[in-house]
């Protein structure tokens, strides 16, 4: 798998000097396992590890010593991912509070904030490790879009920013249940299916915004009405679908032993697909209620 956020990034863990993409899907006879090419099958060699001679003083240093646990050797953990969750997450809440509260509604300034935040974004989806300026950058810029969108939202559709903040949670408590519970299984086929559906998606809202720009105000139709409802369903489907990718993303990490530092990577992925499903709740809340 490739990607599983919405700007189909490069996203993956790293082992050692190795780069980890997303095709781990299990251990056996499958792509992503050792007869698949998982570069976690097998961890490189540590060139800091340096013989030691075998003594009876050091034998009995070893078996006196208590085993390293995950934090102690410098892998990721799920502390690691929660934490920096909550990091972005709360940067991107600051960045909307100044853009609700200090900013002036301004169309141009939201725009700008969000071409910002979406360069900063592609400029990490591109890198090969995580860089937490980026990431944080990101954050600030995509919540002061987010807070001036939602403060113009909020002036037409009292109180849809805050119904938009609950159905998110319940859409991010649900696939995590549901991943979980293994009601939902990331497989080979699930994402090619799911990523073929998120590029037909983007592609179409793209056209829809070509057209809105040059000819009808609401382009083809895509974001109003019933067919705007349809779309915001779906775009809210692909959220759920890009979340669960996430969940894989973090398991497969962990298990494979991915570095401490790739825990941002974890962290940039979801807070990406929360904000889509932000987005598309926000829209399809205007539309019912308007």
């Amino acid at each position: 798998m490739r990607s599983s956020n919405p700007v189909f990034s490069r996203r993956g863990f790293t082992r050692g000097n190795d780069y980890a993409g997303f095709g781990a899907q299990g251990t056996q006879g499958v792509p992503g396992g050792p007869q698949g090419g998982n570069p976690y099958a097998q961890a490189p060699r540590n060139p800091y590890d340096q013989p030691q001679s075998l003594t009876a003083e050091n034998l009995e240093q070893a078996y006196a010593a208590p085993a390293a646990g995950p934090a102690q050797t410098g892998r990721m953990t799920i502390d690691d991912v929660v934490m920096r969750t909550g990091i972005t997450l709360g940067t991107v809440v600051v960045g909307a509070v100044l853009g609700w509260v200090a900013l002036p509604d301004n169309t141009g300034l939201a725009v700008g904030a969000a071409l910002i935040a979406f360069v900063l974004a592609m400029v990490q989806a591109f890198k090969r490790t995580p860089v937490p300026a980026l990431i944080l950058g990101y954050a600030v810029f995509e919540g002061v879009f987010l807070g001036v969108l939602s403060r113009a939202y909020n002036e037409a559709w009292q109180g849809a920013p805050v119904q938009a903040v609950l159905g998110t949670m319940a859409v991010f408590a649900g696939m995590l249940f549901a991943y979980r519970a293994r009601i939902i299984r990331v497989t080979a086929r699930y994402q090619r299916i799911g990523l073929a559906v998120a590029v037909g998606f983007v592609l179409a809202m793209v056209v829809n915004l070509v057209f809105a720009a040059f000819g009808s105000s609401d382009g083809l139709g895509l974001r109003t009405g019933p067919l705007g409802i349809v779309f915001c369903l779906l775009g809210i489907a692909l959220g759920a679908f890009f979340l669960s990718l996430d969940f894989k993303q973090v398991e497969d990490g962990i298990r494979g032993g991915a570095p401490r530092r790739e825990s941002w990577l974890a962290a940039f992925g979801l807070t990406l697909s929360l904000v889509w499903i932000y987005l598309e709740l926000l829209r399809l809340i205007a539309i019912l209620r308007d």
